[in-house]
C-alpha cells in the first residue's frame, strides 16, 4: 500500500477512535514529516520502509536540533503508526520497536512562593484599577490551577453547573474523556463564590461557562495560552514558562514536598499510570532529602 495513504488512514482511524483534535495535531505534525522524508528518499510503499529509514530520519532530525525529548515523540509516534499498520495486516513487524528512546535528562520547572506572588499581585493591582472581568479572570485563573492541578482543557471547558460550593469538589471532563471529581479547599470555594457574583454583576446574566473571551464565547486552547503569555510579559521570570501545565507541576511539587504518598499523588493529579507519579517523586527527591534532613523528629532528640 502507498505509505501516503496508510498515513490518511491512520489519521482517519484516531478520529474514528475520538482522539482529541490536539493530539491529532501532534501526530500530522511530528508523524506526517517522517512520511514527507521517505517520500523525499523515493520510498513510497510501506512495506518498503525499513529500519534504517527511521533511524536515518531521527539522526536527520538530531541534526536539526531536535532535543532528546522531541526525539522520544517522534519515535512513540511512528511506533503508534506502525502498530495501527500490523493491526490491519499491512505490515508484519514494527520499524520502530528497536529504535531506542533516548535519555532524557528532565528538569521540570515549578513557580516559587515568590513568583507565585508576584502574580496574584499583578492581577490585585489590576482589580483595584480596572474593576475588569479580565482581571478577575485571571487572578481566578492562577487561583484554580495552583488549587487543583486542573489541565488546561478542563478549564476552557469547566461549567458552573461542574461546580459544587457546598461539597467544595468540581467535576472535569479529563483526560480519559470521563468526568473525574477534584476537592476544592475552602478559599477556593471563596474566590469562586466572590468571582461568581461579580460575573453576574458585570455581564448581568449567569453563563454557562466560567471562563469566558472578550466576545462571551468560551475560552480556546489558543485565548488561554495568550493570557499566560501575557501574564509571561509582563512577569519576565527567566527560569521557568508561564504557562497551565507549569501550575499544575507546582501543584504536584507541593504535594509530593508535603510528604504525601505517591499513592495520594496519583488520585490527586489523576495520573492513570502510578509510573507517571514515581517520575515526580523521583525527580524531586534531592528535595524531600533535603526537607526531611531539616525537619526530621529525631534532630531535637537527645540520643
Amino acid at each position: 500500500m502507498l505509505l501516503k495513504f496508510a498515513y490518511q488512514d491512520f489519521l482517519a482511524d484516531r478520529k474514528f477512535k475520538n482522539t482529541t483534535q490536539v493530539n491529532i495535531g501532534n501526530y500530522e505534525r511530528t508523524l506526517g514529516l517522517f512520511v514527507e522524508y521517505c517520500l523525499e528518499l523515493g520510498v513510497i510503499n510501506v512495506e518498503d520502509v525499513g529500519h534504517s529509514h527511521v533511524r536515518s530520519y531521527l539522526v536527520d532530525c538530531q541534526k536539526k536540533g531536535n532535543k532528546a525529548g522531541t526525539i522520544n515523540t517522534k519515535i512513540m509516534r511512528i511506533r503508534a503508526f506502525y502498530n495501527y499498520l500490523i493491526e490491519e495486516k499491512m505490515v508484519s513487524e514494527n520499524m520502530a520497536s528497536k529504535v531506542k528512546l533516548q535519555k532524557e535528562d528532565v528538569k521540570i520547572n515549578v513557580f516559587t512562593d515568590e513568583q507565585i506572588h508576584q502574580m496574584l499581585a499583578y492581577y490585585r493591582s489590576l482589580r483595584r484599577r480596572e474593576k475588569s472581568y479580565f482581571s478577575y479572570r485571571g487572578y481566578l485563573l492562577i487561583i484554580l490551577l495552583l488549587g487543583t492541578g486542573t489541565r488546561r482543557k478542563e478549564v476552557i471547558n469547566l461549567k458552573w453547573s461542574d461546580i459544587d460550593m457546598l461539597n467544595a469538589t468540581m467535576s472535569v471532563h479529563g483526560k480519559n474523556r470521563q468526568y473525574e471529581t477534584i476537592f476544592m479547599t475552602g478559599k477556593l470555594v471563596k474566590e469562586l463564590s466572590v468571582y461568581k457574583i461579580f460575573c453576574k454583576n458585570f455581564f448581568g446574566i449567569e453563563h454557562e461557562y466560567v471562563f469566558l473571551n472578550r466576545d462571551n464565547t468560551p475560552m480556546t486552547d489558543n485565548s488561554i495560552m495568550l493570557v499566560f503569555k501575557n501574564l509571561q510579559t509582563h512577569m519576565n521570570f527567566a527560569d521557568v514558562r508561564v504557562s497551565p501545565h507549569t501550575f499544575r507541576h507546582t501543584f504536584c511539587h507541593r504535594l509530593a514536598m508535603s510528604g504525601m504518598s505517591a499513592f495520594a499523588i496519583q488520585k490527586m493529579m489523576r495520573h492513570k499510570n502510578i509510573n507517571v507519579t514515581m517520575r515526580y517523586v523521583a525527580m524531586w527527591g534531592n528535595e524531600l532529602k533535603e526537607q526531611n534532613d531539616k525537619h526530621n523528629p529525631l534532630n531535637k532528640l537527645d540520643i
